[in-house]
């Protein structure tokens, strides 16, 4: 390649063509165009005829300069000129690419697509091989190993192929790998890092540099990506901490909270002060939405380590009760659990059944609720549940005073104690304040609780320290003890009203959920093996579990390290599930800063190369087309007219050629054929991954429903840049709003009211359903606020809410409402008044998350539950879906149905 400054050409030899120039013109000049033929006529006609010489004796000079630029054009364009070329490469040998495909890659996955694109295309001009080496393990368990060496097109589908792995890279295999990699002449060495450092990234360039020049490409730190820490537990609240690789700038990014079925039930800020690395947002929800808690993420940010999954230790604290009597069912207000578990089931998910039937299933908390002697089998059982984590609450009663055994905190003395008796001059004794610190502090004691009867504890040094309540006379009321990781509780009194009025107080609530705090979560499953039930992918999407991941045992869930073996995700089934998240095997980010000398650093940036060879192809074939029209002209064997119509068919060409060239020069000579060949769908990329994906299964979906339903099939749907890719290859458009998205420059937008003018339809989701979209355009909700800045600039006329009797309610299916993945959001169309592309309304907003609802796996399984209406709201958002596209494909035309009384009547009928 030879460089001109700002010009490169990838094949100068063709350039010597240029010489032959002057001896083309001197052969032009030499030889004149055909003369032009003269039919005679009939001799009559012959009469007065005056010849006259048009046949010219040698070419115009015009004509001579046309064909001298075709033959110069030509030949600059086999010269391959790139403006702006990339950086050459360095060495003699091959290009190799080292590329961090881990976790913390994916953030910015498409640029390191791009960079790696291009420097294959660099080596392929060259005509230099490529190696490829990834440094994260391969989902199939594999050591990490160098590729072979591979022509630039394979290379190219290869980083094509390639994807950002759930679990962090392993630099020291990579390192190892590269001891058996031998090679010919000086390498060309690119390293794509992620920008963290494991340990062993100078040990990596080092080595990378011995094998040739080395160039180290980082994305800037603020674009690094960011680690979310599981929530921690203080008091009822639950904090969260992410993690940035710099001590930078103030920033803020935003935490959502999932419940399994996809709703969003918080979403809070988290700040990062300046010059701190960890910032933190606290969630302050009620237990019942705290219950429902599935998944944690940062906003917009797609990577596995944005992304917590929380199973039953966060979401939920199952608590299990042992009654010791038998009136429950007989006399449930006299029972011993009746008013335990009315005040745990608003808070907690309770269960009953035998000490050995409980502490098999996953618990947090057991209770025994005046249980007398516990046999040898259910005492030792319970230690050893205790001793793992769980927490034991035992309440006394006539049966518990009857035999005590071992399994309580403190030493009792045998009977009971009664205040008010026939034989006692006491009165009921009441509650002292709770000391600090301890379990109950902070709580109010009422007045009117009283206790009248309990069981004593012996007197002992540590008496004192176990005690976590007492009445105002100091007897302990209830007493708790640490065993091993949990903890063994006893209550003083019953669990029902016989000795004590506390079970009918507010306090009995606040106190048991104090206990479940305690807790560690669920409790059990032993050295069960949980197979994997969902896992996530490197940009954190759920997906089907490779068929490389094994099962992991149940109470080493936070040991784990996550990896090919153990993709972080659910592990399971329905009813049993545990998470295994990232977090157990990265815990910090540490940035790379340091690099041996003489390593080049750069930057992820777009590449600013324009291959000139289309452009100039294009301009042969419509200067050669020139040339033939011009030929004929001379010769008489095309009139005017015909040369007009040529010249206007010339235009056509070079309009296509140029969308042609702009086509090529983006790479995306398929997008055209693609879009064409097949009739498809499109949805708008809004450069956050996961929004994207679900359009992508969303518009899939609807596709497959289309297909079974209807006489529509439709290919796979495509993603659109507004900006850059040709929209009129589209029947319709799905446009969800993020927060992301800004306004439209100038072209783009003139280039989308083209689309709507001509018949194309968009359909905006401002996916925030609870705002209700209320006011269309003008509504206050915070999706309509952000659609109204896309779509300022856009002709997009008055809107009103979908009429009963609109052709979107009976294109195919009879409906009255659109519900999506949510419901109760308003639908908007053009106003009736408004009768552009034949009324057919090139506009529709909502705010029901359609895609959501109609988004399917590659089984054909929904991804995300519908509420509050379930499958059936499904199925009435693919009804919707399905009128949708047949109103897009046929327009108006069942709106001339209203017409038919009045046709049939004229006829007669």
């Amino acid at each position: 390649m030879v460089s001109l400054g700002q010009l490169a050409f990838a094949a100068p030899w063709v350039l010597v063509a240029l010489a032959i120039l002057p001896a083309l013109w001197w052969l032009l000049k030499v030889t004149p165009p055909a003369p032009r033929r003269v039919r005679f006529p009939a001799a009559r006609l012959l009469m007065n005829l005056r010849q006259r010489e048009e046949t010219p004796a040698r070419t115009p000079p015009w004509l001579m300069i046309l064909r001298l630029a075709l033959a110069a054009l030509l030949i600059l364009a086999l010269a391959h000129p790139l403006l702006n070329p990339g950086a050459k490469l360095a060495g003699s040998g091959p290009l190799i690419l080292v590329v961090d495909d881990g976790w913390a890659a994916a953030r910015n996955w498409p640029a390191r697509q791009r960079a790696m694109a291009d420097f294959i295309d660099q080596a392929g001009r060259a005509a230099r091989p490529v190696v490829l080496i990834p440094t994260a393990p391969p989902a199939s368990g594999e050591a990490v190993r160098p590729g072979r060496l591979l022509p630039a097109a394979d290379a190219l589908s290869a980083v094509q192929a390639l994807e950002p792995q759930p679990w962090p890279v392993d630099r020291r295999a990579a390192l190892a790998a590269l001891e058996g990699l031998d090679l010919e002449g000086s390498a060309n060495v690119v390293w794509l890092s992620d920008g963290l450092d494991d340990g062993m990234a100078y040990a990596l360039a080092e080595r990378l540099q011995h094998l040739g020049s080395l160039r180290v490409i980082l994305d800037p730190p603020a674009a690094r990506a960011r680690l979310l820490l599981p929530p921690e537990r203080e008091g009822a609240d639950f904090v969260v901490r992410a993690v940035r690789p710099f001590a930078g700038d103030e920033d803020l990014i935003w935490l959502q909270a999932r419940a399994e079925d996809g709703r969003v039930l918080a979403r809070e800020p988290i700040r990062f002060a300046a010059g701190a690395g960890v910032g933190e947002a606290r969630l302050v929800l009620p237990a019942e939405t705290r219950n429902r808690l599935s998944r944690l993420h940062i906003e917009g940010e797609a990577s596995a380590g944005a992304v917590i999954l929380l199973d039953e230790r966060w979401r939920r604290r199952p608590v299990g009760l042992v009654s010791g009597g038998s009136l429950e069912a007989a006399q449930p207000l006299l029972g011993e659990t009746f008013y335990l578990e009315r005040a745990l089931t608003p808070y907690s998910e309770v269960r009953h059944g035998t000490v050995a039937e409980l502490i098999e299933r996953e618990l947090a908390m057991l209770i025994l609720a005046d249980v007398g002697t516990l046999t040898d089998a259910d005492g030792q059982a319970l230690k050893a549940w205790a001793a793992a984590g769980g927490v034991i609450v035992r309440f006394a009663g006539p049966r518990f005073t009857q035999g005590v055994d071992d399994l309580v905190p403190v030493r009792l003395r045998l009977g009971d104690r009664s205040f008010g008796g026939a034989m006692s001059w006491t009165k009921p004794a009441k509650l002292a304040p709770f000391d600090k610190p301890g379990p109950f502090a902070g709580l109010t004691v009422p007045d009117e609780v009283t206790v009248e009867r309990q069981v004593l504890a012996e007197p002992a040094l540590d008496l004192g320290a176990k005690t976590w309540a007492r009445l105002v006379d100091g007897t302990p009321l209830v007493t708790g003890e640490r065993r091993g990781k949990g903890w063994l509780i006893l209550v003083h009194t019953t669990a029902n009203a016989d000795w004590s009025n506390l079970a009918l107080s507010g306090l009995f609530v606040d106190m048991l959920r104090r206990m479940v705090a305690l807790s560690q979560g669920v409790v059990g499953g032993g050295e069960a093996l949980l197979p994997p039930f969902e896992t996530l992918d490197g940009f954190g999407l759920p997906h089907q579990p490779p068929p490389t991941a094994v099962a992991i045992v149940a109470n080493a869930a936070t040991e784990i390290a996550a990896g090919p073996r153990h993709p972080p995700g659910f592990y399971g089934n329905e009813m049993t599930r545990r998470a295994l998240n990232l977090q157990a095997t990265v815990r910090e980010l540490t940035p790379i800063e340091r690099l041996p000398t003489g390593v080049v650093r750069a930057a992820y940036t777009d590449s600013r190369e324009v291959d000139l060879k289309p452009w100039l192809l294009a301009a042969v074939v419509i200067i050669a087309l020139a040339d033939v029209i011009a030929g004929l002209a001379l010769r008489g064997l095309m009139p005017l007219r015909r040369v007009s119509a040529a010249a206007l068919a010339l235009a056509v060409i070079a309009s296509g050629a140029q969308s042609f060239a702009q086509t090529r020069e983006r790479g995306d000579d398929a997008f055209a054929l693609k879009a064409t060949l097949d009739t498809r769908l499109a949805y708008v990329v809004t450069g956050v991954a996961q929004v994207d994906e679900v359009s992508r299964a969303g518009l899939t979906g609807l596709g497959a429903v289309l297909a079974r339903r209807t006489s529509v099939e439709l290919a796979e749907p495509l993603a659109v840049d507004v900006a850059r890719d040709e929209l009129a290859f589209f029947p319709l458009l799905y446009w969800p709003v993020t927060l992301d998205q800004r306004a439209l420059p100038p072209h783009t937008t003139g280039k989308l009211n083209d689309y709507l003018r001509t018949g194309g339809m968009i359909l905006f989701d401002t996916r925030d359903s609870a705002a209700g979209m209320s006011g269309g355009l003008s509504g206050r909700s915070e999706g309509t606020r952000h659609l109204r800045r896309i779509v300022s600039g856009l002709s997009i006329p008055p809107l009103s809410p979908v009429p009963e009797d609109h052709v979107l309610t009976r294109s195919f299916y009879l409906i009255s409402t659109f519900p999506g993945r949510w419901a109760g959001g308003t639908v908007w169309v053009e106003s009736r008044e408004e009768r552009i592309n034949d009324g057919v309304s090139s506009v529709i907003i909502g705010a029901n998350d359609w895609a959501g609802a109609w988004a399917i796996d590659e089984s054909g399984r929904p991804l995300f539950a519908v509420v509050p209406g379930g499958e059936a709201q499904r199925e009435a958002a693919f009804r919707f879906g399905v009128n949708l596209v047949m109103y897009a494909l046929t327009g108006n035309y069942k709106a001339d149905q209203i017409h038919l009384p009045t046709i049939l009547e004229r006829l007669g009928y």
